[in-house]
């Protein structure tokens, strides 16, 4: 356990930042997701590349943004 009270406001702080990095990075990998899924649903429906290669394609996404 900290002993000096800088050492406590630290850990204080690390423990903020630590909550606020990891809300950002999970909304950034939501957004990267949509955002990919979106361009293959995209080129499916415009006949672009098959069905099953935008699934292939958005699970490997899906699978990368996974922590």
């Amino acid at each position: 356990m900290a002993n000096t009270s800088s050492a406590r406001k630290r850990i204080k702080q690390n423990e903020r930042r630590r909550l606020r990095n990891r809300a950002l990075r999970s909304a950034i990998r939501s957004a990267v997701k949509t955002a990919r899924a979106a361009e293959l649903d995209r080129a499916v429906s415009r006949g672009v590349i098959h069905r099953n290669t935008a699934a292939r394609k958005k699970s490997s996404l899906a699978r990368s943004l996974a922590p």
